[in-house]
């Protein structure tokens, strides 16, 4: 059977699509290569023809998720858009309970980091995310602010994805986001 001239491209595309949404929702140890592509009804045997690696893979999704949150945020990170639009949408109950198209840092920076596999992907998108709030901030000491800033954000987010109780995780978002607004507003 002979396919279509995009067959190939649109194939990688979905493996990308669906390996980035898994990386985000599961990791990337609990993301089997197997699994990935049964679920997209392709063989595992077909992988090797988009990616050399799973580490590939990864960088490559990473990448991939990360080009499409900066076009999804841009809405929450202009210039124009105030620190308080980022911090309800990055500490809101929807993006605790979508991982899979949420941020990476949680998931990912997490566990390459616990495994000694640090990514420049992580180290772009710390450096972007941080300068975007510094750009909010005003004073001398923006950038160190930026700092507290997002990781309170991201630690949040990780800490009320990982607790059974629904009150205490949404407690953990709430309290985060009014203190992180409360400090921001005053700087």
């Amino acid at each position: 059977m002979r396919y279509s001239e995009d067959h190939k491209a649109k194939t990688h595309q979905l493996i990308l699509d669906e390996a980035a949404r898994r990386f985000r929702a599961d990791g990337v140890g609990a993301t089997g290569l197997q699994p990935l592509m049964k679920a997209l009804g392709l063989t595992h045997g077909g992988f090797y023809a988009h990616f050399k690696s799973k580490d590939e893979l990864v960088e490559k999704a990473l990448r991939h998720a990360v080009d499409g949150l900066k076009t999804s945020l841009a809405m929450h990170t202009g210039p124009d858009v105030p620190l308080s639009a980022l911090i309800d949408t990055y500490l809101s109950d929807s993006h605790r309970h979508n991982p899979g198209v949420g941020c990476p840092l949680p998931t990912v920076s997490a566990e390459l980091g616990q495994r000694g596999e640090q990514s420049e992907i992580t180290d772009e998108v710390v450096r972007d995310r941080l300068n975007n709030i510094a750009g909010k901030l005003s004073g001398e000491d923006s950038r160190a602010e930026a700092m507290l800033v997002l990781s309170a954000m991201v630690g949040a987010l990780l800490l009320s994805r990982s607790v059974k109780d629904e009150a205490l995780g949404t407690e953990l978002l709430s309290t985060t986001r009014e203190q992180l607004k409360a400090l921001t507003e005053s700087a």
